[in-house]
C-alpha cells in the first residue's frame, strides 16, 4: 500500500499535466489556432522528454538532438513523395530512421565525453542540416510542402485539429510512460550509475558504452516520432528543423523543467512555447524580454519547474 502511494505521488505531476492538456479543448482552448499551438507544444515536449532522459539519466548533453527530429520529419517527406501516407507505416518508419541515425552517430560520439561529446553531436547535427539543404528532390533549402497529412487507418483523422490533439496527447502519455519504465528498470539503473561513476560500473561487470548507445538510439527514435508529428502539424518540412538553435531550444526546455524530471521537460516545453507566443503578441522585440526571463529562470529556479513547488514550500515555511 505504501509503495503504491509513493508511486502515485511520483506520477502525480505527469498525470496533472496530461489531465490539463486533455481538458484544454473544453476549457476555452478549443479554437483552431490555440489547438495548433498546444499540439506543437506537446510534440516538442516529446523531444524534450527524450533529451531529458539522455541528459538527466545518462549524462549525455547533446547539442544535436534536433537532427533525429529532422530525420523523422524528412522520413515523412520521403514516404509522401513515394505515395506512402498510412500512419501505421509512416510513424514507425520515421522513428526507425531516426533511431538508425542516432545509432550510427552515437557509435562515434559516445566514445567521448564532456565538451567533446557536445561538440561532436553539434557537428553531426550540422552535417544533417547541410545534407537536408542539398536534397533538391525534397525542396533543398526551400523546404517541402506536404499536400495532405498522414492518414491513420485510412482516415484523415490528423487533419482534424481535435483529433490531432488527442493523437499527440496519447503519444506524449505513451512516451512519458515508456521513459519512466526505462529509467526505473535495471537498464535505467545501470545508465544512471554510468553517469555518476563509470569506473565503478565497470568494476561490477557492466560496460557503460552499449547501455548509453542503446539509450541514445531509443531517444533518437522518440525524437524522430516527434519530427513526424511536427511535419504533419506544420504541413511543411525544411532543413531548419535540424538547426543547432532547435537543439538549443530542446536542451533549454529540459533544463527549465528540471534535469532528469520527465514531467518537468513537458512543463518546460509548454512554458517556452506559450511564453514565446504571448510575448510575440505584445511586441515585435519580444526576444529582448524573452532572453532575460530565461536567464532569471536559470538563476533562481535551481531545480527547474519540477522543483518549484518544493522551493515555494520552503519559502512559506521560512516566512
Amino acid at each position: 500500500m505504501e509503495r503504491a502511494s509513493a508511486a502515485l505521488r511520483e506520477a502525480s505531476p505527469a498525470l496533472l499535466l496530461l489531465g490539463l492538456l486533455a481538458a484544454a479543448p473544453f476549457l476555452g482552448f478549443g479554437q483552431g489556432y490555440t489547438m495548433t499551438l498546444l499540439a506543437r507544444a506537446m510534440i516538442l515536449a516529446m523531444a524534450a522528454v527524450s533529451l531529458s532522459v539522455l541528459v538527466g539519466g545518462a549524462g549525455l548533453v547533446s547539442l544535436g538532438h534536433a537532427a533525429p527530429l529532422g530525420v523523422g520529419a524528412y522520413a515523412v517527406v520521403a514516404l509522401d513523395a513515394a505515395g506512402v501516407t498510412e500512419g501505421l507505416v509512416v510513424l514507425p518508419g520515421a522513428a526507425a530512421a531516426a533511431a538508425l541515425f542516432a545509432l550510427a552517430t552515437g557509435a562515434v560520439a559516445i566514445r567521448t565525453s564532456g565538451v567533446h561529446f557536445i561538440m561532436i553531436t553539434l557537428a553531426f547535427g550540422q552535417m544533417a542540416f547541410f545534407t537536408a539543404g542539398s536534397l533538391t528532390a525534397y525542396g533543398g533549402d526551400d523546404g517541402y510542402t506536404l499536400y495532405g497529412r498522414t492518414e491513420l487507418f485510412g482516415t484523415r483523422l490528423l487533419e482534424d485539429r481535435l483529433g490531432f490533439h488527442w493523437v499527440c496527447l496519447g503519444l506524449l502519455a505513451a512516451v512519458l510512460l515508456l521513459c519512466r519504465l526505462l529509467l526505473a528498470s535495471r537498464f535505467g539503473r545501470v545508465l544512471r550509475a554510468s553517469r555518476e561513476n563509470p569506473l565503478r560500473v565497470r568494476a561490477v561487470g557492466f560496460e557503460p558504452y552499449p547501455f548509453r548507445l542503446l539509450a541514445y538510439a531509443l531517444m533518437g527514435a522518440v525524437a524522430g516520432l516527434a519530427g513526424a508529428l511536427l511535419a504533419n502539424a506544420t504541413e511543411f518540412v525544411a532543413p531548419s528543423y535540424m538547426a543547432w538553435q532547435r537543439s538549443g531550444d530542446l536542451l533549454f526546455m529540459a533544463i527549465l523543467g528540471g534535469l532528469g524530471s520527465l514531467p518537468g521537460a513537458v512543463a518546460g516545453a509548454l512554458a517556452i512555447v506559450l511564453l514565446e507566443e504571448w510575448l510575440s503578441e505584445l511586441t515585435e522585440h519580444w526576444r529582448l524580454i524573452f532572453g532575460p526571463l530565461l536567464i532569471l529562470s536559470v538563476l533562481f529556479l535551481r531545480g527547474g519547474l519540477a522543483g518549484l513547488p518544493a522551493q515555494l514550500g520552503g519559502l512559506l515555511r521560512r516566512g
